[in-house]
């Protein structure tokens, strides 16, 4: 059973509430791009796409939003647009008035942008910073009350402000925390048309923090619709098995109302994948009983009868997810007649690594790519890929921009980030050491950097 939800209004959907689990996906083009964006626009809603986002950065992306709704609108497309906006609260106001959702990221909407650095503040100063929100926001909340404007309130663990870092930690609290301020602004303001999401590269910090959120929402008498997504997932094999325990987790239990399964591809590819999780639901749950009634010695033993192998794949992680990440076992037996016992203990091996519970291969942590991304970032992953596959249990992070690139790579050893049209900087955790190397040298610097530090 979903857990109850008010409903938010987008556009020409509803979100929450009995209505359908709604499916979505992001562009990855310049938005400025209106030819560009509309093509993929359209491939994303013919694939099944119910929103599409695009990253608006700057004031001229959100103008260009109103182009981008007039020519899909034109063609017979009436799907909600969603504008996604980090670093200038500006941007939001103008972008509310021309699509039908805007999402804002309380890490970075007012605060400064994060240095990593801790702050001391006494309980008056913290209030003022209080303020400082509530001064941005409001006027954003009446710009979409007069437009019919939904907004998302997106948290990611990768951009955290370090004002919420310095007095709370890296922790579910300080992530939920960095939610409820801007929650608390809203309900206030009597602003209703919300959805909310946390989202993480590591499965066992987004799904205990969303735990988390719906239990404080509860307590304050909030029962917002939640967007459900495992960040920076990756691709193949590996970004799907990835966000089918994380998702699968919380689906399983009543959670979610829409979701996005974030792949470092292309974003129609995404719909298809987030199809088949929702469609599994039930099946899942009933599974999900039965894997935990055959725990024994630690070990989940799962029967599958798929004859499928992506949906044996995205079933058998839903199935188990939360038990894996809840510590239930860590160790996983998947049965299946049709396919060879050494893949299915490959697969095993993936999502008990997904669940964070045993690394057994090269761990990526890669973003699906937006307009902000100004390399080719398939054509990248590749070829990291084909020069680390071999470095079992290394971390290496792989960000098309700024945005969440330092703050993901947290949990990694090494992280290769945009940082410009043609640049790219290098981090060994949230250290930068190598800023603005070329695009074409930069891969070549980063596997260099691996094995000075390997030697």
């Amino acid at each position: 059973m979903r857990r109850p939800t008010t409903i938010t209004h987008v556009g020409n959907i509803a979100i929450g509430g009995d209505n359908p689990i709604r499916i979505q996906s992001m562009a990855t083009i310049d938005t400025n791009n209106t030819e560009g964006c509309v093509a993929q626009a359209k491939r994303i809603i013919d694939a099944g796409g119910e929103l599409v986002r695009f990253t608006t950065q700057g004031i001229r992306e959100a103008e260009n939003m109103k182009n981008i709704s007039a020519r899909l609108k034109a063609d017979g497309y009436m799907t909600p647009l969603v504008a996604d906006v980090h670093f200038t609260a500006h941007v939001a106001d103008v972008a509310a008035q021309y699509c039908e959702k805007v999402r804002i990221n309380p890490g970075n909407y007012v605060d400064p942008g994060r240095v990593f650095k801790h702050l001391e503040y006494t309980d008056e100063e913290y209030a003022e910073e209080l303020k400082k929100i509530e001064a941005k926001l409001v006027p954003f909340l009446n710009i979409c009350k007069e437009h019919h404007t939904a907004i998302r309130i997106g948290v990611n663990h990768g951009s955290l402000s370090d004002r919420i870092m310095s007095r709370y930690g890296d922790t579910p609290e300080g992530i939920v925390e960095s939610c409820m301020e801007f929650l608390r602004i809203c309900k206030r303001e009597d602003f209703n048309d919300i959805v909310i999401s946390i989202k993480a590269s590591n499965t066992v910090v987004m799904v205990t923090t969303v735990r988390l959120l719906v239990k404080t929402m509860d307590k304050e008498d909030m029962h917002y619709p939640l967007h459900l997504g495992v960040t920076e997932a990756g691709e193949g094999e590996d970004g799907r098995i990835k966000s089918a325990v994380g998702i699968g987790a919380l689906l399983t239990e009543g959670i979610g109302d829409t979701i996005r399964v974030s792949l470092s591809e292309e974003p129609e590819y995404e719909i298809p994948v987030a199809r088949k999780l929702v469609d599994s639901i039930e099946e899942c749950i009933r599974l999900r009983t039965e894997a935990e009634a055959s725990i024994h010695d630690d070990t989940i033993t799962l029967t599958l009868n798929e004859t499928d192998w992506e949906t044996l794949q995205l079933k058998a992680a839903m199935a188990v997810g939360a038990l894996l990440i809840d510590h239930k076992a860590t160790k996983l037996i998947i049965l299946n007649t049709l396919f060879e016992e050494s893949r299915l203990v490959e697969l095993a091996d993936a999502i008990l690594q997904a669940a964070r519970i045993k690394f057994s291969k090269t761990e990526y942590i890669s973003c699906p790519g937006c307009g902000r991304t100004l390399y080719n970032l398939q054509e990248t992953i590749a070829r990291i890929k084909a020069a680390t596959s071999h470095l079992v249990g290394l971390k290496i992070g792989i960000m098309g921009c700024i945005v969440n690139g330092p703050g993901e790579m947290a949990d990694a050893d090494y992280g290769y980030v945009g940082a410009g049209r043609g640049k790219i900087s290098l981090y060994k955790q949230k250290v930068c050491v190598e800023k603005n190397i070329p695009e074409e040298e930069a891969v070549d610097k980063l596997l260099e950097l691996i094995n000075k530090d390997m030697k």
